[in-house]
């Protein structure tokens, strides 16, 4: 499945807690096959920021592209995924709003039984994780040093961001798939399953946890692939 048959263009989009360097892996191997990939950094100090910045990458494409988040980014690409660009959806473990609903919302009553972030209280507006439960919460599947070294490079991740409100769901109009990372910690499996179904995506689901766009780019890749491929 060569990319010069199918879209070429992949913009991935990362989530909260985190930078755009989690998706070395998955660079990696996109461009091996001849894809070219854009990697947007956003700030996570707000939806509107994250969406802005989504769509000054998006605008640089040449072409159709498909738009992949993780976590918090799937709610960033539900709202971006609009743009005229964009072919299709791959959320990785992610978020899927519907219209009004934001993190927060889909957060908000879990049920019981059902692992809860370490999320400290806010401050100054911003969330981090408790640095000491970050690797069993968010990472568990990756080596201790790396994380680590993910839990006290954290990026803070704005109030603002959490509480951003989705307005009409790219989900409903454009080309959806969804993995399921089914060792996740962060967003159980059945609430990822859920929010894959609601939005009609066709589902992929493999061992991994939150940061299994780390621990298996393999997996992710094949899925985009799979996507670009239409």
């Amino acid at each position: 499945m060569a990319a010069e048959n199918a879209q070429r263009n992949v913009v991935l989009v990362h989530g909260g807690f985190v930078d755009g360097s989690g998706w070395q892996g998955v660079h990696e191997r996109l461009v091996e096959a001849g894809y070219k990939v854009s990697i947007v950094q956003n700030p996570t100090q707000s939806l509107a920021g994250d969406v802005a910045a989504t769509l000054e990458v998006l605008a640089e494409q040449d072409g159709p592209t498909v738009l992949v988040g993780h976590s918090y980014g799937g709610a960033v690409i539900t709202e971006a995924g609009r743009d005229p660009k964009v072919s299709a959806l791959v959320y990785i473990a992610a978020f899927a709003p519907d219209e009004g609903e934001s993190v927060n919302t889909l957060i908000a009553d879990p049920p019981p039984g059902a692992p809860v972030p370490p999320i400290l209280p806010p401050k100054d507006g911003h969330l981090f994780l408790d640095r000491e439960r970050f690797a069993a919460s968010f990472a568990g599947d990756l080596p201790q040093a790396q994380a680590r070294f993910m839990a006290d490079s954290q990026v803070p991740w704005g109030v603002e961001a959490l509480n951003g409100a989705v307005g009409e769901p790219a989900w409903r109009t454009k080309s959806t798939r969804y993995l399921v990372a089914a060792d996740d910690r962060m967003i159980p499996p059945p609430a990822q399953r859920a929010m894959a179904e609601r939005a009609g995506a066709t589902v992929s689901e493999a061992p991994g946890s939150h940061s299994i766009y780390v621990s298996q780019p393999k997996v992710v890749v094949d899925l985009i692939r799979r996507a670009a491929a239409g």
